[in-house]
């Protein structure tokens, strides 16, 4: 499952995506910050998210609580669940990446990056836990099966403050992705 991500994201056009919901978004600190486009994003990093207080507020946590045996809660299974009393958060994201068997001769796995195929970024739905947050998976849509038997929930620009007050329904949130929506190449091997 998604292990890892890639951010080119600026805060100013993540600010853009709140300018028409008469919500804007403001920012830890109160000053907008200069994000730095960051291709490895891994379990145990501290990321940008944001998450709702009064508003949607952009801020910085670290990605994976600890569950009751002590292994990372990094991802979180959607299916079934009702999330709305639940501190829900985005993910800005600019790809993410999926890994399959090693090719004959490699001894590590393929890597494959995943990008939206009309946009630059993407939100992936997250909740928060413990000071810390994971990302929600759901079904994988035809252009993720192939790689992997689960996805990420994926949430273009413009719907990111549906997940976060749960204006609309999660069912229709959470489908996976239609055939088409998403590019993908190999990262690894080259």
């Amino acid at each position: 499952m998604c292990n890892n991500y890639a951010s080119h994201v600026p805060a100013s056009q993540i600010a853009d995506a709140f300018s028409e919901t008469g919500f804007p978004l403001r920012f830890d600190g109160g000053v907008i910050p200069n994000l730095e486009p960051n291709d490895d994003i891994k379990i145990g990093d501290a990321a940008s998210i944001v998450t709702w207080d009064e508003g949607p507020l952009l801020t910085s946590m670290r990605w994976s609580w600890r569950s009751p045996q002590g292994r990372p809660v990094f991802n979180f299974r959607s299916d079934g669940r009702d999330f709305s009393n639940t501190n829900r958060c985005l993910i800005p994201a600019s790809a993410f990446y999926e890994f399959t068997d090693a090719e004959l001769g490699q001894k590590r796995k393929t890597k494959w990056a995943f990008t939206m195929a009309d946009m630059s970024w993407f939100w992936i739905a997250g909740i928060i836990k413990d000071g810390a947050w994971a990302m929600l998976t759901t079904k994988p849509g035809s252009d993720i099966s192939p790689y992997h038997d689960r996805q990420i929930i994926l949430l273009r620009p413009d719907v990111g403050m549906d997940w976060l007050n749960l204006t609309k329904p999660q069912a229709d949130l959470f489908s996976p992705t239609p055939t088409g929506v998403l590019n993908v190449r190999k990262v690894f091997p080259c």
